[in-house]
């Protein structure tokens, strides 16, 4: 059983550590929304990539309030709850297991 209950940590750790770099992939495009970036800037390019397919669904179930993109930080927040309910309870069920 300890080799299950190792596995589930590793897979906790490794889940918290891209839920963690995710949030900050959002936070830079949170930041980079809020100057004119060159569209063809690699970097500028990358964020879009990766953070449009999380925020575009919840841009169309929010939308826009007080002329703010909500976005980011909803997901930011989504990312946060993912941490600790999904992430928490791995790492709790592996020190059962062990």
């Amino acid at each position: 059983m300890f080799v299950m209950s190792n596995v589930l940590q590793g897979t906790a750790t490794v889940l918290d550590t891209v839920l963690w770099l995710y949030m900050w992939v959002i936070i830079a495009r949170a930041l980079i929304s809020w100057v004119n970036p060159d569209p063809w800037n690699p970097i500028v390019q990358f964020l879009e990539r990766a953070t449009e397919p999380v925020l575009t669904p919840i841009r169309r179930l929010v939308g826009w309030r007080m002329g703010m993109d909500l976005s980011p930080m909803i997901a930011i927040l989504i990312l946060v709850f993912l941490q600790y309910a999904v992430v928490q309870s791995l790492r709790d069920i592996a020190v059962r297991m062990h």
